[in-house]
């Protein structure tokens, strides 16, 4: 990995997380410490993150790391990595597929790649709905209430909805991956939701940008061995696993 790119993930992962240490920074780009140290020094001097004693901290971390942020402040996140991961994670989708889009920014970012007419969708994101109708897809939302932070639709009468779904392809973000918690969220409802949608799809495909590599939500909706990763850059420790892991570059 080149320098310049490795200081761009190191601020969306300290960004995600809120703060972190150099230690676990050095596990997930699986570098040695003193590096880290150095990255971090470049990247405070910069005022792109806010170096501490041990590691270093978001300039906006407000002391909770575990819970969502607001979708207009996701979007910001990582958006190049986050483009390159929807390109490819569209290109997937062919006609005769019926697909679960589940809600999230780099889920969201998939519906302007979606070449194919003649999928049908259906999604527990409101916006993801508008957005693949304006493309005159056949789109349809399930039904429970509507969390305000990450617009997704959470309860027990969204899984109640999705019961009579059976789907060919299913795309989900998360907030974290990790070898031995699996993929995690904040929310335990949309955790629900997440767990209830993978089972009623026939391939499962999560999009997780290098920064989620390592970090744990209060949440487990998967197993990392019952899904495909796709992603832009995996630690080596990781791929280690032999999971299966789709880079895309």
């Amino acid at each position: 990995m080149l320098l310049d790119e490795r200081l761009e993930q190191i601020v969306c992962t300290v960004n995600e997380r809120g703060s972190i240490t150099s230690q676990e920074l050095a596990q997930i780009f699986n570098v040695s410490e003193s590096t880290i140290r150095r990255d971090i020094t470049t990247l405070a001097e910069d005022n792109r993150i806010v170096r501490v004693y041990g590691g270093a901290m978001s300039l906006t971390y407000n002391g909770n790391t575990d819970t969502d942020s607001e979708v207009n402040e996701r979007r910001t996140l990582c958006g190049d990595e986050k483009r390159k991961i929807a390109e490819y994670a569209a290109s997937l989708i062919k006609d005769n597929d019926f697909v679960y889009i589940d809600a999230g920014t780099t889920t969201e970012y998939m519906i302007e790649y979606i070449r194919t007419t003649g999928a049908a969708f259906v999604t527990n994101a409101v916006s993801h709905a508008v957005q693949l109708a304006k493309k005159g897809l056949n789109v349809y939302i399930i039904g429970g209430q509507v969390k305000s932070i990450t617009e997704a639709i959470v309860d027990s009468d969204a899984i109640m909805s999705l019961g009579k779904y059976n789907f060919t392809k299913g795309f989900f973000g998360t907030n974290g991956i990790h070898h031995k918690r699996g993929l995690t969220t904040p929310d335990i409802r949309e955790a629900d939701v997440k767990r209830f949608a993978i089972s009623r799809c026939r391939e499962k495909f999560v999009l997780c940008d290098s920064s989620k590599f390592g970090m744990i939500s209060k949440a487990t909706f998967a197993q990392t061995s019952d899904v495909t990763i796709i992603t832009d850059g995996a630690p080596a420790k990781f791929l280690s696993y032999k999971y299966d892991v789709r880079e895309v570059k």
